[in-house]
């Protein structure tokens, strides 16, 4: 993928950037899905979804979403575009790093030999559209842990392989989130293969990467004019100037780790269900726990990964006995790695601002007010 420089208040829409008219939309969708399965945004379920889709007509359009602490709900937009909405629980996640799979199976032969067999995906061609800002920060540092090392993960570079991201500037945050904060949106910056910034007559298209050029490239279509470039920089902005929610400056994230005996953690776990939502929605939480499936004639067993959440009670096992038994210490572990002990191993905080993890939370619990109240001077235990 190709780096688009920039911070987010400050960026440009690219001069190289071309417009597509709304009428031309189907025709990018089709040219796509020449080569791609695609997957957009749709709603089900009373909230948007990454669905397969097939054209522009099964896309959300003209909703718009509202989200606050324990609270998502659509509602009617009063205009017409296709991407006027902010995140829904879905991330790309679940595309790559599966919620469960077999890894390898163990097999008896004819004679009773034992052999073991790797399970790797064999993933199809997908093209994911509506990708936001702050889901390309959380890839990023996914790409990091799970490709970006001596023996990559073989389920999750084959997915990795096979995906085209079709990403949009985001114009239409909602009161949780603070990307702009963390500066990872609204604005997209990298890894993305094409760009879209929605105008109401159509979008501005730009590359990303050597497979989006080429693509945009059977496309006949005229270089963007500076109105249209300056009106998507502007609705930009006008994104990022709403955002309310920040986390702490960097330089006081290790405050965390100096206050583990802060009163503040147990009223938070009497809050705290420790149902594991967070941990679900959240775009960069990658726990896992491994467990064997054996068939019932034992003529194979399976080796099964799938989700886990540092909010379970077995996450911390050792020898039988949980290491985080009470749910403070839970959350304490949660809010101290995502926000610094990450920026220790990845050098860059586990947080991206989408603000998932304070919409799906069943009691409205924001990580923003907690770490802002563990933080501030005069706080310290």
């Amino acid at each position: 993928m190709s780096d688009i420089d920039g911070q987010t208040q400050d960026r440009q829409i690219p001069d190289k950037a071309v417009f597509l008219p709304l009428a031309q939309f189907q025709q990018f969708l089709e040219l796509v899905q020449q080569r791609y399965k695609i997957i957009g945004p749709v709603v089900k379920d009373e909230a948007i979804q990454y669905q397969p889709i097939n054209d522009i007509h099964a896309l959300t359009r003209g909703i718009r979403v509202e989200q606050n602490p324990g609270q998502y709900s659509l509602e009617a937009s009063d205009n017409n575009l296709f991407f006027a909405w902010s995140n829904g629980a879905q991330a790309l996640k679940p595309l790559l790093f599966s919620p469960k799979e077999s890894l390898w199976q163990a097999q008896r032969d004819e004679r009773g030999r034992l052999g073991f067999v790797a399970l790797t995906a064999k993933p199809t061609a997908t093209a994911v559209i509506g990708v936001r800002a702050c889901d390309l920060a959380a890839l990023a540092l996914q790409d990091q842990h799970f490709l970006e090392k001596a023996q990559p993960d073989p389920q999750y570079q084959a997915r990795r392989q096979a995906l085209f991201l079709i990403g949009v500037d985001c114009t239409h945050p909602a009161n949780t989130c603070f990307c702009a904060a963390t500066h990872d949106g609204p604005a997209l910056q990298t890894g993305f293969d094409i760009a879209l910034s929605e105008l109401a007559e159509g979008f501005l298209l730009r590359p990303g990467s050597r497979q989006g050029r080429a693509l945009l490239a059977q496309l006949d279509l005229a270089p963007a004019t500076a109105t249209q470039q300056k009106t998507a920089t502007q609705a930009i902005q006008r994104a990022a100037d709403m955002q309310q929610r920040c986390l702490p400056e960097d330089n006081s994230h290790q405050q965390l780790y100096n206050q583990a005996e802060h009163p503040h953690w147990q009223a938070i776990a009497e809050r705290c269900l420790a149902c594991g939502n967070c941990t679900m929605v959240c775009p960069t939480c990658f726990c896992y726990s491994a467990h064997t499936e054996t068939a019932l004639d034992g003529s194979n067993a399976t080796q099964v990964r799938q989700w886990d959440s540092c909010f379970s009670h077995g996450h911390s096992n050792l020898h039988g006995h949980p290491v985080r038994a009470d749910i403070k210490s839970r959350y304490r572990q949660w809010l101290s790695h995502k926000l610094t002990g990450w920026l220790e191993q990845f050098g860059k905080s586990g947080c991206v601002g989408c603000g998932r993890c304070i919409t799906w939370c069943p009691v409205g619990i924001d990580l923003t007010a907690e770490a802002q109240h563990l933080t501030q001077p005069g706080e310290s235990v």
